[in-house]
Formats: C-alpha cells, structure tokens, sequence
C-alpha cells in the first residue's frame, strides 16, 4: 500500500504500525487526513512518536475523525475537558483501568469508534507498555464449527464488571454502569470484514445458552484472544501517541511499574451499534 504524504512502518505482520512525517498538533490536510484513515483501517492500530499536543490539539485530532465520546463513568479529571480521559497512575495505584483484555467501553450502545492516548509521561525504567490484538484474525482463526456456532450469538457487555470497585472505592456517586446486548461477530462498518466482539473486561454472559455453556464459551474465546500470534506490543516514550480502531482491536495495559508514575491523555470517537452481517 502506497503512501505519499506519510511514512507507514508496520510493527508486525498482523497488527500495527508506527507513522512518520505529520506533526498531530498541526490540522491534518485532506491527502494526510485519508492517508492516516487508511493507515489506521489497514494496520488497526497506529503509533506516532515525538508529538507535542496541547489538549485543544488532542480534541481537536479526534474531531477530525468524528464526535467526541464522554466515558459514561470515568473519573473527572478535568472537569472544563469532559472529553478528555486522564489516564494516569503513581505511587498510590493499586490498580488501573485496562488491566483485562477489552474493547473500549463496548458496554454502550454504540460503543466508540477508536481513542487516541497521548502519554507524556511514562515510567523512568520502563514498563507500561500497551499490548494490542487483532480480532479480525481472532475470528478468522477459529475453527469453522465454532464460527458456524456463533453466528447470530449475542453477548451482554456490563461496566460493572471493569468498573464496580471504583463505585464501592466512593469515587463518584453519580456513577453510571451501563450494559448492552452485541452480536458476538460484529461487522466492520467500513471495511465490511467480520471481527470477534467479546472481552474478559466487559463481557458477562452469552443470553442464549445456559449459565455454564456461556462461561464455557466466552473462557475458550477469551484464551483464543490472548494467542500472541495475534498481538503486537507498543513501548511508550514520552509524547508517545497511540491510535486504535476500537471495532477490530482490543488492547491490554500493562501495569509492571509500580510505585512509578505514567500519565497521559485519551479522547474518544463516537461509534456506532454494533452489527453482524446476518442482521443487517
């Protein structure tokens, strides 16, 4: 694949790549804005180093791409940028969000479309690194009887799952946990390719088998999403930025660097309802 305005070095045969030559704090130009777009819808998830963005710039970025998304039950970092997500931890962290295996609050309705981190800070020795899966190979690489059993499953997404501990910790009171219902094989709504769409982070239950068929199936899926084969993994630098299609990835942090600090910035694009080929 050709590109003129920016350089595309991918990281792995199967997921992500790292862009050269466009300055994020600068508006993008159409032929950089559909190069990046096509970066992003070919690779999955996109890295960019060195980039100095004030957060009128990170908002202004994921405009670009579309409507920004305010996390339905993050807390409130800063309160005059609802849309900004602080991602953030430090010596008194006994743990952060990201932990498990996800989609990005797939609990919504219409869970977003892809966020864009931008850390400015990472830990002295290392550490912190985000690990990233393609799910397009996740449901390519399943035996065709179990792609054939899934067709037409749903799946129930809960927040509380990944979020009910900061509700008992008394952070916010006025804490929503939402839940949907999505098709387990979700279709890609430009790329038309179908992607797996279950995570040990949100996912609770599949509603049309009996309790112990469902926790058997989501713990085979889930195992299926950890291969490596699938991944690749990000090292963060300072004002390191991380691009991600929230439909075809699910993405893992890893926290090995406590008490250090790592602190940084996310928005999030608005997406759409999750659909299956068969529903459409």
């Amino acid at each position: 694949m050709q590109y003129q305005s920016i350089d595309v070095r991918k990281l792995t045969p199967t997921i992500g790549a790292e862009i050269f030559g466009v300055d994020l704090a600068q508006p993008l130009g159409n032929q950089q804005f559909d190069e990046v777009h096509r970066a992003l819808m070919d690779n999955l998830v996109i890295f960019f180093r060195d980039q100095r963005m004030s957060i009128e710039d990170h908002k202004a970025l994921g405009r670009r791409f579309g409507r920004l998304h305010v996390h339905p039950n993050a807390p409130i970092g800063l309160p005059e940028h609802r849309e900004i997500l602080v991602i953030k931890a430090d010596e008194n962290s006994r743990r952060v969000a990201g932990e498990e295996w996800h989609s990005d609050v797939s609990c919504d309705a219409e869970p977003p479309m892809g966020s864009i981190l931008h850390l400015t800070e990472i830990p002295p020795d290392g550490g912190g690194d985000t690990l990233f899966a393609n799910m397009y190979r996740a449901y390519e690489t399943l035996s065709a009887p179990v792609r054939t059993m899934l067709d037409g499953l749903t799946a129930v997404h809960d927040s509380a799952k990944a979020h009910a501990f900061r509700s008992k910790a008394g952070d916010r009171a006025d804490m929503s946990f939402p839940a949907s219902e999505h098709p387990i094989v979700r279709t890609h709504p430009e790329t038309g390719r179908q992607a797996l769409y279950v995570s040990r982070g949100f996912t609770v239950r599949i509603p049309q088998l009996k309790r112990h068929e469902s926790d058997a199936v989501l713990e085979m899926l889930y195992r299926h999403i950890e291969t490596p084969e699938l991944q690749c993994r990000f090292r963060w630098q300072p004002n390191s930025v991380a691009f991600w299609d929230n439909r075809c990835t699910q993405h893992h942090a890893m926290f090995d660097y406590f008490p250090h600090r790592r602190y940084g910035h996310r928005v999030t694009i608005c997406g759409d309802k999750p659909m299956h080929k068969a529903l459409q």
